[in-house]
């Protein structure tokens, strides 16, 4: 994995950077991360965030989760792009959008959640482990089982 992340929105008005570890990276086909990406999925980078400098104003929109848990969805006001979120169950993680880096190769998915929802021409990694839903204890715990 990398150890500095560096990123932003397509205007420019919201840069970040981080040397923190991402602790988990994986691929989301839930219906929010659809819409929210325009795509068949959302790809999240996982760290501490605290450790993530953000500059520019970032906008949040809150939706509830299968889980009940609340995902704020932070987006540049200017030009729309997804930066990242957080999920009100895993307090203190930012999940950055892989999108959003300045280079997307410099993290590597390791899961896949949600699989059950992604569409027929979105296709998964079979070398990925791979999971229907989101698994029980959430991506961290699934990937310590592997």
């Amino acid at each position: 994995m990398a150890t500095n992340l560096k990123g932003g929105c397509l205007c420019g008005a919201i840069t970040y950077e981080t040397s923190a570890e991402p602790q988990i990276v994986g691929h989301c086909h839930c219906v929010d991360c659809r819409k929210s990406s325009g795509t068949g999925h959302g790809t999240h980078v996982g760290l501490p965030e605290d450790a993530l400098t953000i500059s520019g104003e970032v906008k949040f929109y809150d939706s509830p989760a299968d889980t009940g848990n609340i995902v704020s969805r932070g987006f540049c006001a200017k030009c729309g792009s997804a930066i990242l979120s957080r999920n009100s169950g895993m307090a203190g993680m930012a999940f950055l959008r892989a999108s959003s880096l300045d280079d997307p190769n410099a993290v590597t998915p390791q899961m896949i959640v949600y699989a059950s929802r992604a569409p027929s021409w979105d296709k998964m990694d079979p070398d990925l482990p791979s999971f229907a839903e989101m698994p029980e204890g959430g991506p961290a715990a699934a990937m310590a089982d592997h």
